[in-house]
C-alpha cells in the first residue's frame, strides 16, 4: 500500500494485476465450454490474443503517460509489481496439468484437443514474457522464476540469447532476433530460432570457460533450463501417458513461435548508428518499434515499451518510459503479429513508417541482404531518380 499512501505515483498501478488473464486463459476453456456449450472456446487463447485485445486497444487508445523521475526508486521496490509476475508461473503450471489432464482422456475430440494446445501455446509464449522480466533481474530469486516460466515452452536457450546476446547487438546485422528490412516474417523465422540457438550455446560456452567450468556442468544456465523442461514434460508424461506429447510439442512450439513473431515486430528494419571508429552505438530509444496502446502494454507488462527496455534494460516494467524519439508502431503488439502473417500488407504498412523515421534515407536501415539492390532502388531519392 505503499503507493498508495504517497499519492499513487502509478495510475495504472491495479490494472498490471490483469496481465495474470494471459495464464488464466489455460483455465478457462474446460468452465466456458461446460456453461456454454460452445466448443470453440477450446480456442480462447488465440480469440483473446487475437481478437479481442486489438478491438480493445483501438476503443482503450493510449497511454502516454511517464513515471515521474523523482517516483523511480519507490516503484522500482514496491514488492506489489513482482508479485503481479510471481503470480504468472503458477497459474501457467496449473493450466499446463489442467489441460494434459484433457488430452489424456476421451472427452474432447482431436480438434477440441488441438485448440486447447493452441492456447496453451499462446500462454506459453506470454510466459516468455513474464520470464524475460524476470530474466533481467539480479536477484537469484526471479532468475531461477525465469527459467522456470521457460520450461513449458522449451526453450530455456533464451535465458542466455536474450540477455548476452540480443541485448548486445540488437538492431544490427549480427543479430539474428532483429528482422531486416524486406524480409518476411516467414524468412525471419527460421533465422532467428536457428541463429538464437547457437548464439545462446557459443556465448554459455564462453562464460563457463572463462569461470573455468566445463559444458556439462551444473553451473550450465541452459542445461538448467532444459533440465527443467524435461523434468515437467517427463512428470506429465508419466502421469497421463505418452499420447499427450504431441499436445505437449505443439503448445511448445506455439509458444516460441508467438515469441519470435514478436521479436519480428520489435526491430523491424531499424539500424544502429555508428560511431567514427566503425563500432556501433550504444542502443538508444530509435532502435526499437513503441507502443503506447493502453491494452497491450497491460497484457505483456509494458513490453511494448520496447525502445526504453533496450536503452535501459535493468528498468522494471512498472518505470518504463515512451518516449518521442522512438519509432511509433500503428497499433499494439496483438494487431502487429497478424499483420506480420501477410508479408505484403505488412511491408505496406511498415516499410514507409520505417523510410519516414530515418527522414527517406533508406540506406540507414537494416536491411535484408539479398534485396539490397532492389530496395535501394525502389526507395531512392527523387532527386537521384
Amino acid at each position: 500500500m505503499v503507493g498508495k499512501r504517497l499519492g499513487s505515483p502509478d495510475p495504472k498501478r491495479h490494472l498490471w494485476v490483469l496481465g495474470l488473464i494471459a495464464p488464466g486463459c489455460a483455465l478457462l476453456p474446460s468452465q466456458l465450454v461446460l456453461h456454454t456449450k460452445l466448443e470453440v472456446f477450446w480456442w480462447i487463447g488465440p480469440i483473446i490474443i487475437l481478437i479481442v485485445i486489438p478491438v480493445l486497444d483501438c476503443v482503450v487508445g493510449e497511454d502516454g503517460t511517464n513515471p515521474r523521475d523523482e517516483d523511480y526508486e519507490l516503484l522500482s521496490n514496491d514488492r506489489y509489481y513482482r508479485w503481479c509476475t510471481y503470480m504468472f508461473l503458477p497459474i501457467q503450471m496449473i493450466g499446463l496439468i489442467i489441460a494434459a489432464y484433457m488430452w489424456a482422456g476421451d472427452d474432447l475430440s482431436v480438434v477440441d484437443k488441438l485448440g486447447l494446445a493452441t492456447t496453451l501455446g499462446f500462454v506459453s509464449g506470454i510466459g516468455i514474457n513474464a520470464a524475460h522480466e524476470l530474466g533481467h533481474r539480479v536477484e537469484h530469486l526471479e532468475r531461477w522464476l525465469s527459467k522456470m516460466a521457460l520450461a513449458q515452452s522449451a526453450y530455456g536457450h533464451f535465458f542466455v540469447e536474450h540477455n548476452k546476446g540480443h541485448h548486445a547487438r540488437v538492431a544490427t546485422p549480427d543479430d539474428p532476433a532483429s528482422a531486416r528490412m524486406g524480409e518476411s516474417l516467414w524468412e525471419f523465422l527460421p533465422r532467428s530460432v536457428i541463429g538464437g540457438f547457437r548464439s545462446a550455446v557459443h556465448l554459455e560456452g564462453e562464460r563457463l570457460r572463462r569461470r573455468g567450468h566445463r559444458w556439462w556442468s551444473v553451473h550450465n544456465h541452459i542445461l538448467q533450463a532444459w533440465t527443467m523442461t524435461a523434468a515437467l514434460f517427463g512428470a506429465l508424461l508419466a502421469v497421463y501417458g505418452w499420447h499427450i506429447l504431441p499436445y505437449l510439442l505443439l503448445q511448445a512450439v506455439i509458444g516460441a513461435g508467438l515469441l519470435e513473431t514478436v521479436n519480428y515486430v520489435e526491430h523491424y528494419g531499424l539500424l544502429r548508428r555508428r560511431r567514427p571508429n566503425g563500432n556501433w552505438a550504444r542502443c538508444s530509444p530509435r532502435d526499437s518499434w513503441n507502443s503506447d496502446r493502453l491494452v497491450t502494454n497491460i497484457f505483456l507488462f509494458h513490453l511494448q515499451r520496447h525502445s526504453d527496455h533496450h536503452a535501459n534494460p535493468g528498468r522494471r516494467y512498472q518505470t518504463l518510459r515512451t518516449s518521442e524519439e522512438a519509432p511509433q508502431l500503428p497499433a499494439g503488439y496483438a494487431t502487429m503479429i497478424l499483420l506480420a502473417l501477410f508479408p505484403p500488407l505488412w511491408r505496406s504498412i511498415m516499410d514507409p513508417r520505417l523510410l519516414a523515421h530515418y527522414s527517406g534515407d533508406v540506406s540507414q536501415a537494416n536491411i535484408q541482404p539479398r534485396k539490397r539492390e532492389r530496395i535501394l532502388a525502389e526507395y531512392a531519392y527523387p532527386a537521384a531518380a
